[in-house]
């Protein structure tokens, strides 16, 4: 592994960085937060058309811009920084992976330029578990619905779904959804994805109220709704799941390692202009040392999303630890942002309290720590005892 960045993936983190900073400021993310779609559409636009960001990393072929799953990853540590409203998560992290990966040629040339384009947004409505980053997909997981999740039925030359998904990022906006389902029946029950349009009659969308606005989520109904089945019958989905999570897994760590640098930064500029007993907050030792501990543990995780991202391209399964790493650096460093901060860091007012949801949003979405380093042990066979001759 080369630790260096190219002059490609520096100027992209660079440009990004200066765009975000002028566009998604404090103000400017609160406004798109009360927003109906939670994010700021001429935002998404200046990403898309300045910076292709949504088609980072698909291929040319596609309208995309070519790059890898690294580059994305290191574009999403810029966007973790300012924790930019947008549907980059949704759409070119989560939709368009499998649409590439699952999709036929014609859905492909169909949906995957629009994306690259930013002209279509798209979301995954899947529980967590289906990433397998807490535990194995193989399972009846499609949908959680009360009536046992979405179920796939044949009607004619299409598809019918009915059920119910929750807690879809984006799932209230996006224009496209990536609906997993069971099909074939009870006896011989599998778990394919769909193509449904965000206006297909029956399906019914409510935006639900998250701990981290920042992350936009709905409720999906699908009553008796019509779609496309996503690729072939007989594909592996559980497996282009389970592969996307990994992928996903290093995206969001560097995504949160940016929110906790920025998060740390905040602090540090506060304690040394915030007076107290005559002398700034920071020219106390016990602070130096808690920041010291802190930022230690920032570049730790810094250190292993970036492998992560690294290791995506050589097919290693090790986004799920540098996710746990990363989300338990940004609590801290969101925790000591708000406790530093004193009385200030404790309002509604200050921004300190959107990285500190957004660390604990994270856990909820996408598992919570012990359980990522769990499963990771538990794939890993860390803990089996050692088979013993007789």
């Amino acid at each position: 592994m080369d630790a260096g960045f190219t002059a490609e993936q520096d100027e992209i983190r660079r440009t990004l960085r200066e765009l975000l900073h002028k566009r998604s400021g404090p103000e400017e993310v609160r406004a798109a937060l009360d927003t109906p779609a939670g994010h700021d559409p001429a935002l998404w636009t200046a990403l898309a058309e300045q910076l292709g960001l949504p088609g980072l990393a698909l291929p040319e072929a596609y309208g995309g811009v070519g790059c890898s799953a690294t580059e994305l990853a290191l574009a999403c540590e810029e966007t973790g920084r300012t924790l930019a409203p947008t549907p980059l998560l949704a759409t070119a992290v989560l939709a368009a992976p499998l649409i590439l990966a699952l999709g036929t040629d014609a859905q492909r040339a169909d949906l995957l330029p629009r994306i690259a384009a930013g002209t279509l947004t798209a979301a995954l409505a899947a529980p967590a578990t289906a990433l397998a980053l807490t535990c194995d997909n193989r399972g009846d997981w499609a949908g959680g619905g009360r009536a046992g999740g979405v179920q796939a039925r044949r009607a004619g030359d299409g598809w019918r779904l009915y059920g119910e998904v929750a807690h879809v990022l984006d799932g209230h906006s996006a224009q496209l959804l990536l609906v997993a389902a069971h099909s074939g029946g009870f006896a011989r029950s599998r778990t394919d994805l769909f193509l449904v349009p965000g206006d297909a009659e029956g399906l019914v969308r409510a935006r639900q109220t998250a701990l981290d606005a920042t992350r936009p989520r709905a409720r999906l109904q699908l009553r008796y709704v019509q779609a496309e089945l996503l690729g072939e019958e007989g594909a592996d989905v559980p497996g282009a799941l389970a592969r996307l999570g990994n992928t996903a897994a290093a995206v969001l760590a560097c995504e949160a390692v940016g929110a906790a640098d920025r998060a740390l930064e905040l602090t540090v500029e506060y304690v040394k202009q915030r007076e107290q007993f005559g002398r700034p907050v920071g020219s106390f030792q016990a602070v130096k040392h808690l920041l010291a501990d802190v930022y230690v543990q920032v570049q730790a995780a810094r250190s292993a999303a970036y492998y992560a991202a690294w290791a995506t391209a050589h097919r290693e399964t090790v986004g799920g630890l540098a996710l746990a790493q990363a989300l338990q650096a940004l609590r801290t460093a969101a925790g000591e942002a708000i406790q530093l901060h004193g009385g200030i860091g404790f309002t509604w007012e200050h921004q300190a309290h959107l990285y500190f949801k957004r660390a604990a949003g994270d856990e909820l979405l996408f598992g919570p720590v012990h359980r990522l380093r769990a499963h990771a042990a538990d794939a890993a066979r860390l803990f089996l005892a050692p088979e013993v001759a007789v």
